[in-house]
């Protein structure tokens, strides 16, 4: 497994990390993902399941780099350290390492949501402050309203099939120091990708690189420079597959096949 630096922050977080949105697997490919590298683990109160990520990591909490999230309609300041508390208490740690905001939400003023972020690094119950489907803008006006603390991560949706951050997102972040977290990496199911076109490509690819179909997909979003990925996966050789994903890259003419098949 490859890694990379986590915004400027120092921390190195693997390639592929493992998203539990919709997950049904169970404590097994959780822990095998960590054994295999994969030991950022993402999931939000509005997931419904961080009880469970809670019981899959109390053995191994050491060893797992944890994201969860708050949800949009808790950004008034108290009710959001009280979603921190109670995901505190779900997850049953006593430390969140990355705590993001889920969705946007401009009723309530981002001021507000970002003092009380910084008072969960401050109070030691959060390490890092992420967002996730923020716009350029929404990031610029969230990191204004942060006195020292630093965004460093930004959590949307990004495939072959979905190229809409590539424009303006990726090259802001890049530029500003923040990770990509890439969900929904295999546009939520492999056949989606494939009914668009793009399963000679992408068998193509395959073929040549001895990788599989879900390995190219996954490989291709991180050519980007600071963009991780993070998709789902229910069962143990889903886990091991798409691990298999990092520790090398496409070629330029990989590439070239790929962006051609899904152009942006």
């Amino acid at each position: 497994m490859d890694y990379q630096e986590l915004g400027t922050t120092g921390v190195r977080i693997p390639d592929i990390g493992f998203g539990t949105w919709k997950y049904t697997g169970g404590i097994q490919p959780i822990h095998r993902g960590v054994e295999l590298g994969a030991n950022l683990i993402d999931t939000a109160e509005g997931y419904k399941n961080e009880e469970a990520v809670g019981l899959a990591i109390a053995g191994i909490r050491n060893q797992v780099f944890l994201a969860t999230k708050v949800s949009s309609s808790h950004f008034r300041k108290n009710d959001l350290l009280k979603a921190a508390d109670q995901s505190l208490k779900r997850l049953k740690i006593d430390v969140i390492d990355l705590y993001q905001l889920h969705w946007p939400n401009d009723a309530i003023p981002i001021a507000e949501t970002m003092g009380a972020m910084e008072s969960l690094v401050d109070a030691g119950k959060v390490r890092f402050i992420g967002v996730s489907n923020f716009s350029v803008s929404q990031m610029q006006e969230a990191q204004n309203a942060l006195s020292n603390a630093r965004i460093v991560s930004n959590q949307v949706r990004y495939s072959l099939i979905d190229r809409s951050i590539e424009s303006t997102l990726i090259p802001y972040c890049q530029e500003q120091g923040v990770t990509v977290i890439a969900y929904s990496p295999l546009a939520t199911g492999l056949g989606k990708l494939e009914s668009k076109g793009g399963a000679e490509a992408i068998n193509k690819i395959s073929t040549s690189t001895g990788k599989t179909h879900p390995q190219v997909a996954l490989n291709w979003c991180l050519r980007q420079q600071r963009v991780m990925v993070i998709p789902k996966a229910n069962s143990l050789a889903h886990v091991e597959d798409d691990c298999g994903a990092s520790g090398w890259r496409l070629t330029p003419d990989d590439l070239a096949i790929l962006d051609a098949a899904f152009p942006q």
